[in-house]
Order: structure tokens, then sequence, then C-alpha cells
């Protein structure tokens, strides 16, 4: 098992956590939600493995930094900025998410009327053709969601149908 530690703790740790940090990067920019999001959370659970292996083979090491003082202040930071970062979700100030993710939800919430013009279209023209793609389209006072509730879809598919082609 000792062998195991010294070949294999650090480079799992390494490898783990570039894949870790490349992924929580586009996360955290709002690129490939769907496909780093699962990926992102599995990999970062199993990322705990190596760690664990890594501290067990540092402990030593980790000691010596304990009892010098050095590792108080940056676990204590890092404990900081992990709070202050998580406030806003305990708090109920959390804004929702990436800002992208945030104005497709904003759009999928704002009726027809006042959505057409952004899309660069009018509110008949809009509805007619959402109404041409299957949709349940009532009024141009509907919002792009009650239409995706009504048709059975999700709201942001139903945005993606309404976005002018190119």
């Amino acid at each position: 098992m000792n062998s195991f530690l010294h070949r294999y703790a650090t480079p799992l740790t390494v490898g783990l956590f570039a894949v870790s940090a490349i992924s929580g990067t586009a996360l955290f920019f709002g690129f490939g939600q769907g496909i780093f999001h699962e990926m992102h959370e599995w990999l970062s659970m199993l990322l705990l493995l190596p760690f664990v292996l890594h501290v067990w083979k540092n402990w030593p090491a980790l000691v010596g930094y304990a009892r010098r003082g050095t590792l108080v202040l940056p676990v204590a930071a890092m404990l900081l900025i992990a709070v202050v970062a998580a406030a806003p979700s305990f708090t109920g100030s959390d804004a929702g998410g990436p800002p992208g993710s945030r104005a497709a939800t904003l759009m999928t919430e704002t009726p027809i009327s006042i959505l057409a013009p952004v899309l660069k279209t009018t509110p008949d023209s809009l509805a007619a053709k959402l109404k041409g793609d299957g949709y349940a389209v009532d009024s141009i006072d509907d919002t792009l969601a009650t239409i995706a509730a009504a048709s059975h879809v999700p709201a942001m598919k139903l945005l993606f149908a309404a976005f002018p082609s190119r």
C-alpha cells in the first residue's frame, strides 16, 4: 500500500484537480452546462479519494505545517472565502446562476408582445411562427413559459424556436 501511495496519490490528485478546474471554470462562465455539470460533480467526488491518499502520504509534512502555524492562516482564509461565497445562497440573495441562464429565464417569462421586438420581429409574427411550429399560443400576452407549459415542452426549447433564423 505504501508503494501505491507514493506512486499514485499525487498524480491522481493533480489529474483529477486539473479536470475539476477546467470543468469548474467552464461552469463558472456558463459554458457547456449540459456537458460539464454532471461530469464536474462526479469527478469532484472522485477527487476525494486521491485527496485522502495524498493527505495520508504527506501526513508528517502537514503535521509540521500545523506545528509551525503555517497551515492555520491558509486554511482559515479559504474557509472564510468559502463562507463569503456561499452566503448569498444561505441568505436568499443569490441572483440565480450565470447571467446567460438568468437572461434566458427572464426572456421565457416575458410576454410575446414585449419579447418580439428584442427578437427583431413583431408580436403577431412571433405568435404566428410559434403557432406554425405547433405550439399552443392563445395571445401575444402569453409568455414563452406559459406557452411551453401548455405545449408540454421545456421553455428553453421554445425560446430557441423563437430566435430569428440567420
